[in-house]
């Protein structure tokens, strides 16, 4: 097995997150032709199923191989997780702003550290502590629902902002199962291929196929598949080996830094000081993250790890 050292698990959970960060580029062009968030949802994971398929079944075929038992972490990754979140996700981004659904769903890392408490038993030190709520006003300050609290949230958006955050923490519990007996190429493959099973026949895509004879729908389409479907779920998932899933969750709160540059640098959003200093606290979240590290974690100390897990995940 190759041996990944700790800190490249880390860069790998980084750069997963920051090309999430870059969703929303390709996500608001495609609302402009008339696709609702369930139908956007659907476009990215078939797209990426079928791609993935392609490539991996000619390239290297023995990565598509699975024991039958382990569908249902496929199943849990892809419909519970993956389509569940961007849905929501996308929800709150329609009916309220993108500011207030990234500070919902990064709500997620305070459910992965107490999901990761009862199944890992991972435990809730003073500096994962610390990164949860260093996080979560960082977040809240880019948002700009601080200091001032003048946003207003409905039931609606605040019911999905939540579930948002609730649906991405279940990724990187249930991707900590079976991260340690499949490659990462193998997880998100099959998880993308579970979600669009189940979303084709109840998103209604088949009433909306007019704008798919526009070139602009495939570009957008395809970009978001390859670098923030794609390459952002098997890098993040390669680093979720390696390190704690609470870990992996705080690392992924780079995400709204990089949108937020992507919407500095390409559409001239103005970045206010609150949003500097929640940046700032966002990154302090990852350094703490980081060197709140007790033990290095290797392949093979995760190999023993991944015997006793083995028994939660029957």
């Amino acid at each position: 097995m190759i041996d990944v050292r700790p800190l490249t698990a880390y860069g790998m959970t980084l750069a997963g997150a920051s090309f999430w960060g870059v969703t929303g580029l390709f996500v608001q062009q495609l609302y402009t032709f008339g696709f609702t968030p369930v139908e956007v949802v659907t476009i990215r994971m078939t797209l990426s199923a079928v791609i993935m398929f392609m490539f991996v079944g000619a390239l290297k075929p023995y990565l598509l191989k699975i024991h039958g038992r382990d569908l249902i972490h496929f199943i849990g990754l892809g419909v519970v997780s993956i389509a569940f979140f961007n849905w929501c996700y996308f929800t709150v981004m329609e009916q309220s702003s993108l500011s207030v659904a990234v500070i919902l769903l990064y709500t997620s890392p305070v459910f992965v550290a107490l999901l990761s408490r009862i199944f890992f038993k991972e435990a809730l030190t003073p500096n994962k502590i610390m990164a949860i709520f260093s996080t979560l006003l960082g977040c809240a300050l880019v948002a700009g629902l601080l200091p001032g609290g003048s946003m207003t949230i409905t039931a609606q958006v605040l019911m999905f902002g939540l579930a948002s955050g609730f649906f991405c923490a279940l990724y990187s519990v249930i991707g900590k199962f079976v991260s340690r007996k499949y490659n990462s190429i193998t997880i998100t493959s099959y998880s993308m291929l579970c979600g669009s099973v189940f979303l084709l026949p109840v998103s209604g895509i088949e009433r909306n196929l007019e704008p798919f004879t526009e070139p602009a729908v495939w570009l957008y389409a395809v970009g978001s598949v390859l670098i923030s479907t794609i390459l952002a779920y098997v890098l993040y998932t390669a680093g979720l080996k390696y390190i704690e899933a609470s870990h992996a969750a705080i690392l992924s709160t780079v995400e709204p830094i990089v949108a937020i540059l992507v919407g500095v640098t390409i559409f001239s959003d103005y970045l206010s000081v609150w949003q500097i200093a929640g940046i700032f606290f966002i990154f302090s979240s990852v350094l703490l993250s980081i060197f709140s590290r007790k033990r290095k974690f290797t392949p093979t100390q995760e190999k023993e790890n991944g015997t006793k897990l083995s028994h939660l995940s029957k």
